[in-house]
């Protein structure tokens, strides 16, 4: 029992690294934009399609390294795309905005089908990541531990952006107060631009590492989305720090969940645990306190 719970451990702060990519891009533009993507889950399945790709023009070890920037710059123009010519101009209608995404997510669900098919496609992973480690009676697959790893690298420079950088700056001046960073001087849509870009990336890198465990078929975003939507939730909405800790901790109750029952009786007990969290404490896992939320 205690190799199997040690096992489910390991295993939630893999889903929880997981998780955490797939929302980080949520939590940066409902942050700074209050918009809500539905597309989102399809910036997933771009970058699971994006690494496919890449891996059949340079296969083995390099090919899944290089897939890791494609991917992210594929999504991140594909998002700044929907910016662009789509939210920008909904921006200021939210539920127009959400059925707007909505059809834009069937539109790349059909066109994928069309080009790639309904069965999916496999991404091979090199050698290096297809094996795993025996750490005190815990299996440790190297495709997971390189999840976590990259889960850490991100969050480690999504943190570094944001608080040493200009553009950062410039985020934090935005999301705190719209109309007066808008008053002086700052470039208000270039700065959502830039994030809503950077949360399609990673969104596009976190189809990469899904990509490592299993098929990419047209509608992988999907499974991911709905969780990625509850932890922006359950972290207070916008908070990267509150999504961090949101990601961790349902990461290890869906894991530690089935050690007792199935994974569909897991996820319903996963749904059920963040509406009674979010009853105890509404505002989440952190509080944000903006000027636009206030108003």
């Amino acid at each position: 029992m205690d190799a199997l719970f040690l096992n489910q451990l390991f295993n939630g702060a893999s889903l929880a690294s997981l998780y955490l990519l797939a929302a980080l891009g949520l939590a940066l533009s409902f942050g700074l934009m209050r918009v809500i993507n539905m597309a989102h889950g399809e910036m997933l399945m771009l970058g699971g399609y994006l690494a496919w790709m890449t891996l059949l023009v340079v296969p083995g070890a390099l090919g899944i390294i290089l897939a890791i920037p494609v991917a992210f710059v594929g999504a991140a123009a594909m998002g700044g795309l929907i910016q662009s010519t789509l939210i920008r101009r909904l921006s200021a209608r939210p539920l127009d905005t959400l059925l707007a995404t909505w059809g834009v997510s069937l539109i790349l669900q059909q066109g994928a089908r069309d080009l790639f098919g309904a069965v999916g496609v496999e991404v091979r992973a090199p050698e290096w990541l297809t094996g795993s480690f025996t750490l005190a009676g815990v299996t440790l697959p190297s495709a997971r531990l390189f999840i976590i790893l990259i889960a850490v690298l991100v969050l480690g420079g999504l943190a570094l952006l944001l608080l040493k950088t200009r553009i950062g700056l410039l985020v934090r001046a935005v999301n705190q107060d719209r109309m007066m960073a808008s008053a002086s001087g700052i470039d208000v849509k270039r700065v959502d631009f830039t994030i809503f870009c950077l949360g399609s990336g990673v969104a596009g890198l976190a189809g990469v590492m899904l990509a490592l465990l299993g098929p990419v078929t047209p509608n992988v975003g999907q499974s991911y989305i709905i969780p990625a939507f509850l932890v922006v939730v359950m972290g207070g909405l916008g908070s990267i720090v509150g999504t961090t800790a949101s990601a961790i901790i349902l990461g290890l109750f869906a894991a530690l969940a089935q050690i007792f029952v199935d994974v569909s009786v897991a996820q319903m007990l996963l749904l059920v645990f963040v509406i009674l969290f979010i009853q105890v404490r509404p505002q989440g896992v952190i509080a944000v306190k903006t000027r636009q939320l206030d108003a």
